[in-house]
């Protein structure tokens, strides 16, 4: 009976040390991005991010990230009428999420759609 006891609890430590590194692993693994029509703007203006200044951030599958690799003045005035801190725009983007962060390998600012 101890020897069973002693079994089951090797078993039990073992299943649960290995499910932490999965998990532990799986956290760390980033989630690449490609090709992908994403909305962009500005993160503290329009997606109600915390910052203290006008930074550009994408919503992926419904999760926004701050963006490394490009700024928001580099794809026209943010402020302007049609600038990211105004509207939220379409881009295409490439790259990988990184903890919080969007890492853009590529982006770029799709036209905006006429509808009228």
């Amino acid at each position: 009976m101890r020897s069973i006891l002693i079994i089951f609890t090797f078993l039990s430590l073992t299943i649960a040390a290995s499910a932490q590194d999965k998990a532990s692993a799986e956290k760390t693994v980033p989630k690449t991005v490609l090709n992908k029509v994403v909305e962009a703007s500005c993160g503290q203006c329009r997606f109600n991010m915390a910052g203290k200044s006008c930074d550009l951030a994408v919503k992926i599958d419904g999760k926004a990230y701050f963006v490394d690799g490009t700024g928001i003045d580099e794809h026209g005035d943010a402020h302007a009428k049609d600038g990211f801190c105004q509207k939220v725009r379409k881009a295409r983007v490439s790259g990988h999420i990184e903890g919080n962060r969007f890492k853009a390998t590529s982006f770029k600012l799709l036209p905006e759609e006429n509808n009228n």
